[in-house]
């Protein structure tokens, strides 16, 4: 049996230990913000949106769904729920979106980044081969927070048939090596939207000064606008030549006083390669720079691009 003395040192011991213990897991949890470990606990929220009014934007849509939730790391909303949200918000199906366009959609589904796209089979017929099918799904990530698109993919499958194009499509999505690439531009997304929360509430984002919409505007403000020194013309990109795309990118660039381009952000996007078409040729431009009453001054300015199919 143990005595009185040695008792005692074996419970002091005991609570040596356990204070340690406490200590430990007192200064872990310390070191984790609120914010930190709420991120860690809660997956990201996802919503996948049809992909279209036809049976193959149903089916597909679907595909890529259930392969998501199978995969794990993410949250996949029920899709009866973000049908209906999307019905309620008033969602066309249009997959090209403004910025703000595509932050109310995410608020109305409820969900941190959502898919939305189309999926068709079409018949071609080409001169000087034979006539073939082709499957096709144009599959858009959105972050909800701040409708910006984070990745686009366009998996295609030609065939004798249109039931073997549209097999192997939707064998192509049901894989999971197809949903990593997405999976990890979700988690990049996240990253960047935290490091640029950080630097605006640290008040290190300058305020510019938004141009007018029109020279008439900007004159009865005594404010001169910028003027490019040449124009240049974003290519069309073969990546959207294949998927025979029209369509609308505006761009939001910020101008120092000497008409320098400082910074150039996609307002809205149309995927497909023209966003970064538009973005390097924007960043090519020199401009006169804006005036107030005679005065050089930093200003926003948004830039329009409109993209046709090219002539065959």
């Amino acid at each position: 049996m143990l005595n009185s003395i040695s008792r005692c040192r074996l419970r002091g011991v005991c609570l040596g230990v356990l204070e340690l213990a406490l200590l430990s897991l007192l200064s872990s949890s310390a070191a984790q913000s609120p914010q930190q470990s709420k991120a860690i606990q809660r997956q990201p929220t996802v919503g996948v949106l049809e992909f279209g009014d036809s049976t193959l934007g149903r089916l597909a849509s679907d595909r890529l769904s259930t392969s998501l939730r199978q995969q794990g790391g993410l949250e996949v909303l029920d899709r009866d729920q973000v049908r209906a949200a999307a019905r309620g918000a008033g969602y066309s199906g249009a997959i090209s979106l403004s910025r703000s366009e595509a932050r109310d959609l995410g608020a109305a589904l409820g969900c941190d980044f959502f898919f939305l796209g189309d999926a068709q089979t079409l018949r071609r017929s080409p001169s000087a081969s034979p006539v073939y099918f082709e499957s096709y799904a144009s599959i858009f990530l959105v972050s909800a927070r701040t409708g910006r698109l984070v990745r686009w993919e366009r998996p295609n499958y030609r065939a004798a048939t249109a039931v073997a194009a549209e097999q192997a499509l939707l064998a192509h999505l049901s894989a999971g090596k197809f949903d990593t690439p997405f999976t990890i531009s979700i988690q990049r997304a996240q990253q960047a939207e935290r490091d640029e929360r950080e630097l605006t509430n640290a008040d290190q984002v300058p305020i510019i000064e938004a141009a007018p919409d029109d020279d008439k505007s900007a004159a009865a403000e005594g404010l001169g606008l910028p003027r490019p020194y040449r124009r240049l013309i974003p290519p069309y990109p073969d990546s959207a030549a294949a998927a025979e795309v029209e369509a609308t990118v505006d761009v939001l660039v910020d101008l120092d006083a000497e008409g320098e381009v400082v910074r150039v952000e996609v307002e809205r996007w149309a995927g497909f390669g023209l966003d970064e078409a538009t973005v390097d040729t924007v960043r090519r431009l020199h401009f006169f720079p804006a005036k107030r009453n005679g005065v050089a001054i930093p200003i926003r300015v948004l830039l329009r691009y409109n993209f046709r199919k090219p002539p065959q």
